[in-house]
């Protein structure tokens, strides 16, 4: 009986030691985390744009003017006009791209008025002013992608590159000392010059390959020039274009990116730190007595 008892004791006793071992086995260590896709997609883009633009011009120049008394420019307005580009950019990550772009802005139309006074004869003149205008302008742009939005995405950029502004179609009309009318006229001419530019707009992401922006830029073209002023037969003493210094735009567009390369961009996962756990103890086993 002695030894049933004893043998019950013993097995209890084996049990409860298993189980408290059991509690004091480590904890199985969470599986490492697995890697993981961003859903920005990046790589090479191509982009269209059409717009319209509002452009200015700082001065008129011309070098009979500081012989001309008292002469002021009233008037000195472009029209506004079509502008239509493309280009090809990159896409390096969530908030920088850059893109290289080329653009026809078509022909506006120019209206410029000055007066003066005829000191030699003691009467009040003016000319009126008109001409057409045209550029090709050629940028390297980088933007900044300010955080997006439900698929809205704000945009801040700058741009520096090529501009050549033709003018052609120039007239000068007026009158004379005596009241009769007066005309001269000069050839098309072409410039080039550095020209620069700053973005600001608005990017909606259609599909992961397409994207729409509405922007906004101010760009300075440089400067213009018209061939030599001549009289309408054809005759003058001097050479004398008329340059437009300082020509700048207020630009509104329209544009479409299409990313060529939408993959995923692989990004490592954030690794966990675990502290090592201690070592479980294991008492000896129970001697049964004979």
């Amino acid at each position: 009986m002695v030894s049933v008892k004893s043998t019950a004791i013993a097995g209890i006793a084996v049990v409860m030691s298993t189980a408290a071992n059991a509690a004091d086995m480590p904890q199985l260590m969470p599986p490492p985390p697995m890697p993981y896709y961003e859903e920005f997609a990046g790589g090479w883009y191509l982009r269209g744009d059409i717009g319209m633009t509002n452009q200015q011009v700082g001065t008129l120049d011309n070098v009979l003017f500081p012989g001309t008394p008292d002469l002021v420019i009233r008037d000195k307005n472009f029209e506004s006009g079509m502008l239509a580009g493309l280009g090809f950019g990159y896409q390096f990550n969530n908030w920088f791209r850059a893109d290289v772009t080329g653009e026809y802005r078509g022909e506006t139309g120019f209206h410029g008025l000055d007066t003066w006074f005829d000191t030699w004869n003691g009467v009040a003149r003016f000319n009126n002013y008109t001409a057409k205008k045209s550029e090709w302008l050629f940028l390297g742009n980088i933007y900044a992608d300010l955080g997006t939005w439900q698929s809205f995405t704000p945009f801040i950029g700058l741009g520096i590159g090529g501009a050549r502004v033709t003018i052609h179609s120039f007239r000068d009309q007026g009158i004379d000392s005596f009241g009769s009318p007066t005309l001269g006229y000069a050839d098309a001419a072409s410039k080039w010059n550095f020209a620069w530019a700053i973005h600001a707009g608005l990017a909606y992401k259609v599909t992961n390959n397409v994207t729409i922006e509405f922007a906004y830029r101010y760009v300075n073209l440089g400067d213009g020039t018209t061939g030599d002023i001549v009289t309408y037969d054809g005759l003058n003493s001097v050479n004398n274009p008329m340059l437009f210094k300082d020509i700048t735009s207020h630009d509104f567009k329209l544009g479409v990116r299409w990313l060529l390369d939408s993959g995923p961009v692989y990004k490592e996962p954030y690794q966990p730190y675990y502290p090592p756990q201690p070592q479980p103890y294991y008492p000896p086993p129970l001697m049964r007595r004979g």
